[in-house]
């Protein structure tokens, strides 16, 4: 794609940095909806104006963790011509530390994550001359402002900052976006981005995403607002999904959400090429029956509500470690402790319920009744689920985020294809 391919947004992000026009800016903010062409290009021109201002200096790049910064940004950093053509570029994976050069010149790129109080320790000491913060929204508060800190006192230093919009009461939000659209103290150059801003998609790849998402999730990662969770958490479930066959065959799987005083839940799911669907499942109020079921009791129900069924693993509630150790204990079943991230399982299996491949039969009576109880807790500020009516919406979210978000008919995953912009030296050097 050339130059003139580019949208107007995504010109403005390379000029940012190097033209004199943009020097009183200390940073530029690229929020919006996703795969919207921000976050490729911000790479480019950090890339460029680093090479360009700077020499034996060093800088950060920090996503929500050091894996997703690797995956976001230094595997892009060596598929992009439009950084490959100029310079070299070298990853030391142990010390995650990226050097580029251009014949004698050099700088060094350090690779951070984010996500909780304990990073900001890691990046103490370090004098910065600029810091690419990739999905700064998923980053932790005290870790964002210590590494702006350590470019205080780098002349000439700047912030690059990219992000899906979340909650409105979120701090980057308030503290850096708001500022931004008002007195503009913070001297951000602020560009909101949505999905046709990005001239590479076709109408279709936009309708398509459309389609993958709804409630507080579209109107978020495709529409890019700022906007509270709120109403049902699954709106999109309907009785289109619920089915009367039971004469599905692949992989079976027991996802479980374990409860003592609240209520045990359990799914039996089969996995074929093209969905997965709830047979049966297993619900136990212990509130309800007035009294309360050891492990080994639950253990016995497990076997009885698996019979005749060849369990390839039970997905557990990871934090039932006393009920995990007696399934082991028994070696009768393999056993997985659920992945727990709550946003991103919703978040996944709201996008699966809206792609008709979770079915649930009507016999499941008690996760067909909760999906029109799940709300969002909407007195929360920030993304919080009411703590009522989840047991068997946990069950299947602990089941979509460890089983099927890694089977590629599920995932979508597709081998990304090289990325460029095909920019020649000529057209650079003008551009800027």
């Amino acid at each position: 794609m050339r130059i003139e391919k580019l949208s107007k947004k995504q010109k403005l992000i390379l000029k940012f940095g190097h033209q004199k026009k943009y020097q009183g800016y200390n940073s530029i903010i690229c929020d919006g909806a996703v795969r919207s062409g921000k976050t490729i290009i911000m790479i480019i021109s950090f890339v460029h104006w680093a090479m360009r201002f700077f020499e034996n200096a060093s800088f950060a790049v920090c996503g929500k963790t050091i894996s997703s910064a690797e995956r976001n940004i230094i595997d892009k950093v060596f598929s992009l011509s439009d950084i490959t053509s100029f310079f070299d570029a070298e990853y030391n994976a142990s010390k995650h530390k990226l050097t580029i050069r251009n014949g004698e010149k050099e700088n060094y790129f350090y690779v951070f994550g984010g996500k909780d109080k304990s990073s900001y320790s890691l990046i103490q000491g370090l004098t910065l001359s600029g810091v690419f913060f990739d999905e700064v929204a998923l980053q932790n508060e005290n870790f964002v402002y210590q590494s702006i800190a350590r470019t205080l006192s780098q002349k000439n230093s700047k912030l690059w900052f990219n992000c899906n919009p979340e909650h409105p009461e979120h701090w980057f939000y308030k503290d850096w976006i708001l500022d931004s659209k008002g007195e503009n103290k913070r001297k951000s150059f602020h560009l909101h981005f949505l999905m046709n801003d990005n001239p590479i998609l076709s109408e279709e790849e936009i309708e398509k995403a459309h389609s993958l998402y709804s409630g507080v999730f579209k109107q978020r990662y495709i529409l890019g607002k700022w906007v509270a969770a709120q109403g049902l958490i699954y709106p999109m479930f309907s009785k289109n999904m619920i089915t009367k066959r039971t004469d599905y065959f692949g992989d079976y799987y027991i996802s479980i959400d374990y409860g003592t005083i609240n209520p045990f839940s359990a799914g039996l799911w089969v996995v074929t090429d093209k969905c997965a669907v709830r047979l049966k499942e297993f619900y136990f109020d212990s509130k309800k029956a007035h009294r309360q079921m050891t492990d080994e009791e639950y253990y016995n129900e497990l076997l009885r509500f698996s019979e005749g069924y060849s369990v390839k693993s039970i997905i557990v509630d990871p934090s039932a470690a006393s009920f995990i150790q007696t399934i082991r204990r028994n070696k009768k079943f393999s056993v997985r402790k659920a992945n727990n991230n709550v946003l991103d399982g919703i978040r996944l299996t709201g996008n699966l319920l809206k792609q008709g491949k979770i079915l649930i039969n009507e016999n499941c009576k008690d996760i067909i009744r909760e999906f029109s109880l799940y709300c969002w807790d909407e007195e929360s500020k920030n993304d919080a689920v009411k703590k009522e009516y989840d047991h068997a919406m946990d069950d299947l979210r602990y089941f979509c985020t460890t089983v099927l978000q890694f089977n590629p008919n599920f995932s979508g995953k597709k081998t990304s294809k090289k990325a460029s912009y095909f920019l020649d030296e000529k057209e650079l050097n003008e551009y800027y």
